[in-house]
């Protein structure tokens, strides 16, 4: 940063041109594992939502559990159903992901 400043850039230039690339793994792991864990949130949209029509899948696929009978074809169905984007993000992103996890606490 020091040398950036030295050599007459601006201190947007310093951001995106040097501290930008440093961090721009473990920004990108970061943004997948959030995206993991808002698809997969149950409890926040289930207090949330009040109209059935916009409950997320984990929340649909908890109405085929029922007092005495469960679906399970229809459980399995669902949940098949709602790994797909989860997969195919991992699949996008796995360059990205194992590169942040890895360069994670490395000091240089």
């Amino acid at each position: 940063l020091d040398a950036g400043r030295i050599d007459g850039l601006s201190e947007f230039k310093i951001f995106s041109r040097i501290a930008l690339p440093l961090v721009k793994p473990a920004l990108s792991a970061l943004a997948i594992f959030t995206f993991i864990g808002n698809w997969n949130a149950f409890l926040w949209p289930l207090i949330v939502i009040n109209q059935v029509r916009r409950y997320t899948l984990p929340i649909g696929l908890s109405f085929f559990n029922g007092e005495f009978q469960t679906q399970w074809e229809m459980v399995m169905t669902g949940a098949s159903v709602a790994t797909i984007p989860v997969f195919l993000v991992f699949l996008l992103f796995q360059r990205q992901i194992v590169q942040g996890i890895a360069l994670t606490g490395v000091k240089e």
